[in-house]
């Protein structure tokens, strides 16, 4: 790893480190939505099929700055769920991405599938998430190693959960075909880089086995963009800063379900 993705995973692991000391896993386990039975993401996507949105809220990010440092996300994640959204993705990193303490609680007020959108890199962040109430974490290959990432999907599934497990070389998306994710997302933006490629989607899913849940993720602001890549098999759209930007939900998953 280098430049912001490396910078990101060592201040995880230590933020990661200091959680563990101030709440135990015990008191994790202890928690109310830990008994929550998850809601599946994969099946709403299908059930959306074929442009699952996965609507996401997120205050700032390295590369395109405050996206809504002040947004209330009762509101946004309500019009998400209004509009017709497949599931709903949060973010909950504080440091690179301005999240709140409170912003997932108060999104896991709707009965929709929430993907918590973080760096996870300690299974003790698996936990945390089902503690949290999330049905669906999010694994980066990029950030892991094979057996980690591994490892990894596996706990989270026991705990419950899904995996969404985000690629973006050719050489992770071989890999993840090796691991029993139950998504596969391709991104758009290297997360090193952060340049934006929407064609990254269409070149790498041809290597993926076609009964692959596909999400592309990243670069998603036009309606023709998404039915584009729903022709090249992807049931999953992963999008934030164009709806964060003030882009109506509504609007947009309406047009895209009347035009064809």
């Amino acid at each position: 790893m280098t430049d912001i993705l490396e910078t990101i995973y060592r201040a995880k692991l230590q933020e990661v480190s200091e959680r563990k000391t101030a709440v135990p896993e015990e008191v994790l386990s202890a928690s109310a939505h830990y008994h929550r039975p998850c809601l599946s993401m994969r099946q709403s996507l299908q059930e959306h099929a074929p442009y699952g949105i996965i609507a996401e809220f997120k205050r700032r990010s390295p590369s395109k700055g405050d996206l809504g440092a002040g947004a209330d996300v009762a509101k946004v994640t309500g019009a998400y769920v209004a509009a017709g959204a497949a599931a709903l993705s949060v973010l909950t990193d504080a440091q690179f991405f301005g999240a709140q303490a409170d912003d997932f609680a108060i999104a896991r007020q709707w009965a929709i599938p929430i993907l918590r959108k973080d760096f996870i890199v300690d299974p003790y962040q698996l936990v945390e998430s089902k503690a949290m109430g999330a049905d669906v974490v999010l694994l980066i290959a990029g950030m892991l190693s094979k057996e980690m990432l591994a490892q990894m999907c596996v706990q989270a599934q026991a705990l419950g959960m899904e995996v969404l497990l985000e690629t973006h070389t050719e050489e992770e998306v071989v890999m993840a075909g090796e691991i029993p994710a139950d998504m596969i997302g391709i991104n758009n933006r290297n997360l090193r880089t952060f340049r934006v490629d929407v064609e990254n989607s269409k070149r790498l899913c041809r290597i993926l086995p076609e009964n692959t849940i596909k999400i592309a993720e990243s670069g998603l602001d036009r309606e023709d963009v998404v039915r584009d890549l729903a022709q090249h098999g992807f049931r999953g759209f992963l999008m934030g800063e164009h709806f964060m930007r003030g882009a109506d939900a509504r609007s947009f998953i309406n047009r895209l379900r009347h035009v064809d």
